[in-house]
């Protein structure tokens, strides 16, 4: 099992209760650099990877490549755990990770367990409060929208189809007990206050 793990902004602080079991339980740690790795120090050693900063596409695979080596052997017989900066769902180097690592081998579980992601780091540092809907790039434009307390998403999805929208996802009462997640034709009518819906044109 390979866990892509969120360590937040790079504060030791605001490292979740999470984190901080999964880096224990974990039969080897990885990480991306020296921040990632003053993070897990106080609980591990952690394996340090090299993750150039760099355009050059063929570099990039060619390190992704060598990485996933690394990282294999621990996720096909124990727990491998690869700690990153903020989120590992947000701009991150773990899903390429893992789409080659799925090639080379396909048998291999990875999930993610969230950290406190730039974005709301963000907002708390500058101390504004967000209140509205907002818009989040990396500088190119957009086919996806995050959609927060969808009521009815059923109808929601309706109408982001007619603007071309095409691939659903709803999350209701996440990380509770009772966590439902949903998908695509199968969006229930009615959903619970506390439901994120992801759109994908």
């Amino acid at each position: 099992m390979l866990i892509g793990l969120g360590l937040g902004p790079g504060n030791p602080e605001l490292l979740t209760l999470r984190a901080v079991r999964l880096l224990n339980e974990a039969d080897a740690v990885f990480v991306p650099g020296r921040i990632a790795r003053d993070l897990v120090a106080p609980y591990r050693e952690p394996v340090v990877l090299d993750f150039p900063m760099t355009d050059d596409e063929k570099q990039i695979q060619q390190c992704l490549e060598e990485n996933a080596k690394k990282i294999v052997p621990v996720a096909e017989d124990g727990l491998a755990v690869f700690g990153i900066l903020g989120d590992p769902n947000f701009f991150s180097t773990f899903s390429r990770l893992c789409a080659v690592i799925e090639k080379t081998c396909p048998g291999i579980e990875y999930r993610t367990e969230p950290g406190i992601s730039s974005i709301t780091a963000f907002a708390a540092a500058a101390g504004i409060p967000v209140n509205e809907g907002f818009m989040v790039s990396d500088g190119t434009l957009s086919d996806t929208r995050i959609l927060l307390k969808v009521r009815r998403p059923k109808e929601r999805a309706d109408q982001l189809r007619s603007e071309g929208y095409r691939q659903f996802v709803l999350v209701e009462r996440m990380f509770f007990p009772d966590m439902q997640v949903y998908r695509d034709n199968d969006l229930p009518d009615t959903s619970d206050y506390m439901s994120v819906m992801y759109a994908r044109k």
